[in-house]
C-alpha cells in the first residue's frame, strides 16, 4: 500500500440505498473536493454542493464535509461525499474521483490501516473494530465495542507502567552492584511481580473471543429415531434436517449457527448411535456417520442425550423427548421432558441453554482476548513468573524486558507487515 496516495471508497452500505457515503483520505483529499464540488467547505460543517465531473457534467447534488488532518479518523486530510445512494450515482462519482491525479481506489481495510499507522488507534483497537464489523449477536457486539473502545489497550498500558517501575528498581540495584554498599531489591518487589502475574492470569483464564464467533456448541445425540432431528429443527426454528419415522434418516452431521436471546449457539444434529451386533454388516455410509457423530461428542460444549437413560456421555443433559407419542417412555432423571412437535418444554430448554452459555462465553461488555492477544499476554505472564524468582538482577532485568516486548507486540508498537496484511485484509473496502 502506498501511504502517499490519496484513497477513496464507498464507506456506507452497498447500493441502492438512501445515502451513499464516499470517503476520501490523503494529501489530495482537499483538491478532490475542490475539483468535484468547486470549493472546500469550512472544516467539520456539512455543506450542500453540486458534484461535477472533469468535463463539467453534473453528477449529483450532495452534502460534502471536510476534515483537515491530523485530528481525523485516519490521521490525515479526509473528505466525505454524502451522495444519493443509487448505483449509477455512486459509480459516476467514483469514476470522477478515479480520474483525478494522485487518487486511487482503497484496498480492503486501508482506511483503518492508515489510522493505525498514524497513531489514531492501536492494534488491539483495530482488531476490536474488525470484530465489531463482523458481529452478529449482542454478545459479539458488546465484546467488540469494549476492545474497539480501547479497554484492553488501557489495561495493557497500566500493566506496562507497573513493569517499568519494577524495571527501574532492578536497574537501580545494578547501578550500585559494584559499590561496597550494594543495594538489594526492595522486599515488595517479588510481591508486586507476583500480583501482576496473578492479575494477568485472571485475564488469560477468561473465555476467548473465538468462542463468540463459534458460539456455544450443543450436540444432539442418541440412537436412531430418538427424535434428534425433530428437536434440532424446533430449536433452530428451521427445517434444516430431514425427519422421518424411518430409522437412520440422518446419515451425516448437520450444524447450524443461530442466536438465542442474543447468545450465539451452534447446534449439531448427528447420525443415530447404535451398536452393530456380532455377525451383522454395518452400512458403510451409516458407519461413517456414526464415527463423525462420536467425533462431535468430543467437541461439544454440551450434549443433549436423547437415548436410553444413563447411556449418554459424562456431563450430558438427559432429555426425554417425543413426549407426545403414545409409547413415550419417561426418564427418571430427565433434565427436560419435551415434545418438539407440540412445543412442550422447548421454552424451558432454551432458557436453560442460554443461562449455561452465558456463563461459558465472555460476559457482556467484557474484553475477550483473541488468539493473538492471548499468546502475547501468555508470553508476558511467563516472563513475569521468571522475573519473580529471586536470582541474578541481570536475568530479572532481561525477563522484565521480555514482558515489555510482549506488551508492545500486543498493542502494535512492535509488529510485522505480514501480520498487518492479514489483519486489515479481512476488513471490507471503505473501512
Amino acid at each position: 500500500m502506498n501511504a502517499a496516495a490519496t484513497i477513496f471508497a464507498l464507506s456506507s452500505g452497498a447500493p441502492p440505498a438512501g445515502v451513499g457515503v464516499i470517503r476520501v483520505s490523503g494529501p489530495q483529499a482537499g483538491a478532490a473536493l475542490l475539483a468535484l464540488a468547486g470549493r472546500v467547505p469550512p472544516p467539520r460543517r456539512a455543506s450542500l454542493a453540486k458534484l461535477r465531473a472533469v468535463d463539467g457534467a453534473l453528477l449529483d447534488e450532495a452534502l460534502v464535509l471536510w476534515f483537515p488532518g491530523p485530528n481525523t479518523a485516519t490521521g490525515e486530510d479526509l473528505a466525505e461525499l454524502h451522495c444519493h445512494g443509487g448505483r449509477a450515482v455512486i459509480a459516476a462519482v467514483e469514476a470522477a474521483l478515479a480520474a483525478l491525479p494522485g487518487l486511487r481506489r482503497a484496498e480492503p481495510g486501508e482506511f483503518t490501516r492508515r489510522a493505525f499507522a498514524n497513531g489514531r488507534i492501536d492494534l488491539a483497537e483495530a482488531e476490536g473494530l474488525g470484530d465489531l464489523l463482523a458481529a452478529e449477536t449482542d454478545l459479539q457486539r458488546a465484546a467488540a465495542l469494549a476492545n474497539a473502545g480501547g479497554a484492553l489497550s488501557r489495561q495493557v498500558e497500566d500493566w506496562r507502567e507497573r513493569v517499568l517501575v519494577s524495571s527501574a528498581e532492578v536497574e537501580g540495584v545494578l547501578d550500585f552492584s559494584d559499590e561496597e554498599d550494594s543495594a538489594d531489591l526492595p522486599e515488595c518487589f517479588t510481591w508486586n511481580i507476583a500480583s501482576l502475574a496473578a492479575e494477568i492470569g485472571e485475564w488469560l483464564a477468561r473465555p476467548r473471543s473465538e468462542r463468540l464467533g463459534e458460539g456455544f456448541r450443543v450436540v444432539l445425540a442418541g440412537p436412531p429415531n430418538a427424535g434428534k432431528s425433530t428437536l434440532f429443527n424446533a430449536v433452530i426454528e428451521s427445517e434444516a434436517a430431514i425427519t422421518s419415522p424411518i430409522a437412520g434418516t440422518t446419515r451425516d452431521v448437520i450444524e447450524r449457527s443461530v442466536a438465542v436471546a442474543g447468545v450465539p449457539f451452534t447446534f449439531v444434529d448427528t447420525a443415530g448411535l447404535r451398536v452393530v451386533k456380532d455377525g451383522a454388516e454395518a452400512d458403510q455410509i451409516e458407519a461413517i456417520g456414526i464415527a463423525r457423530a462420536e467425533a462431535e461428542l468430543a467437541r461439544a460444549d454440551l450434549v443433549l442425550w436423547l437415548g436410553p437413560e444413563g447411556e449418554g456421555p459424562e456431563g450430558a443433559w438427559e432429555i426425554a423427548a417425543q413426549a407426545d407419542l403414545p409409547d413415550f417412555a419417561p426418564k427418571m432423571a430427565a433434565r427436560f421432558t419435551l415434545s418438539a412437535e407440540t412445543g412442550e418444554g422447548l421454552g424451558a430448554l432454551k432458557l436453560a441453554l442460554v443461562e449455561l452459555a452465558r456463563d461459558a462465553l465472555p460476559k457482556p461488555g467484557e474484553v475477550a482476548l483473541n488468539a493473538r492477544q492471548h499468546a502475547r499476554l501468555s508470553e508476558a505472564a511467563d516472563a513475569l513468573v521468571s522475573a519473580g524468582t529471586p536470582r541474578d538482577p541481570l536475568l530479572v532485568a532481561e525477563e522484565l524486558r521480555r514482558v515489555r516486548v510482549a506488551f508492545d507486540r500486543l498493542i502494535g508498537r512492535a509488529t510485522t507487515e505480514d501480520m498487518l496484511d492479514t489483519l486489515f485484509g479481512r476488513f471490507c473496502i471503505g473501512k
